[in-house]
């Protein structure tokens, strides 16, 4: 007789949690590293504390110890103006030149970074008569050794700040004596060049259009203008070839174009680059027949084409560098 096999009784399936506190604890399933280094970085916490400790070893000065005697290399640190806090470029720009200094030191040159500051010139002046006009006081009537004085004071002020968040970026350098514009060492050294050239018959008095400020009583620099955006008119010019090594060009007309129609009268010269390819080409008209032969730039063939509103034969075709020695005729002087 058979008999039925006997399971043992199934066990009870485990009920689902109903609780955010009964949920899996999963850490303990994960490799997680180990390591003495800390899971967040506290950079900013951190950071002065590194910076302490390199001022208190005299790091740079190690550095400018341990490479005495080598090969040197000066990065010219072109300034910042003393003028308001540090902004993007000033960190990107400083941190690059620390990034140079540094691989230079590690390639084993005496690589010393002496940062600067440019102290003088119309924003600064421009801050302080701010101030005046706050005060309801005019410039003109404060003395100008009264004003010199307060725009010093004023540079002297950013320059300590600016150069304490430079620091701040870790950047390495002469930070306890940097150069200023306005030392007067660095001024009289000016006067003194400045002799050289007066005694030396080099330096004259002469005039030219330059960018006046009205309100400043003062000539502008070309950093200082603002300009207005402004459709320009554009023309084509030609001059005639009368002189070239090149048999096909003569009396061929080299076209320019320039959005300073002005400065024409006054031209000097045709520029050509010698690694660009030009062609001469001989327009027609269906009407007038030929019209001439014109040299352009290959690249800007079709767009001559455009402008003139004619098709040509090409007659020649060379680089730049074969137009030397040509001679051409100013067509308003001829």
């Amino acid at each position: 007789m058979k008999r039925a096999a006997v399971l043992p009784p199934r066990p009870p399936s485990p009920k689902p949690a109903t609780d955010m506190s009964e949920k899996s604890d999963y850490k303990n399933t994960v490799f997680l590293p180990q390591t003495d280094f800390p899971m967040k970085a506290g950079l900013a916490q951190k950071e002065p504390a590194i910076l302490a400790r390199w001022t208190e070893q005299g790091l740079y000065d190690k550095l400018r110890a341990a490479r005495k005697g080598e090969k040197r290399f000066i990065l010219h640190d072109g300034p910042p103006y003393a003028n308001g806090d540090i902004h993007m470029g000033h960190a990107m720009n400083k941190i690059l030149k620390d990034i140079v200094v540094r691989s230079q030191s590690l390639l084993g040159k005496d690589a010393p970074y002496v940062p600067g500051w440019d102290c003088h010139g119309l924003p600064i002046e421009w801050k302080i008569e701010e101030q005046y006009r706050k005060k309801k006081l005019d410039k003109d009537a404060v003395p100008p050794r009264e004003f010199r004085a307060e725009c010093r004071a004023y540079a002297e002020k950013w320059v300590a700040i600016q150069s304490e968040q430079f620091q701040r970026l870790g950047v390495m350098g002469e930070w306890d004596d940097p150069y200023l514009t306005m030392k007067f060492e660095a001024e009289a050294k000016i006067v003194e060049e400045l002799l050289q050239f007066a005694e030396s018959g080099q330096l004259y008095r002469g005039a030219k259009p330059v960018m006046w400020s009205p309100v400043e009583k003062t000539a502008l620099a070309e950093a200082e203008v603002e300009y207005e955006e402004i459709t320009s008119t554009q023309i084509d010019v030609s001059f005639e070839i009368v002189e070239s090594p090149i048999p096909e060009l003569v009396d061929a007309r080299a076209v320019i174009w320039t959005t300073t129609p002005w400065t024409i009268p006054v031209n000097q010269a045709i520029a050509y680059g010698p690694e660009i390819e030009y062609v001469s080409v001989k327009l027609f008209d269906e009407q007038m027949g030929g019209l001439g032969e014109y040299l352009v730039a290959a690249a800007l063939l079709d767009a001559f084409y455009a402008r003139t509103g004619r098709a040509g034969v090409e007659i020649w075709s060379g680089k730049g560098s074969d137009l030397a020695g040509s001679v051409a005729r100013h067509p308003m002087h001829e």
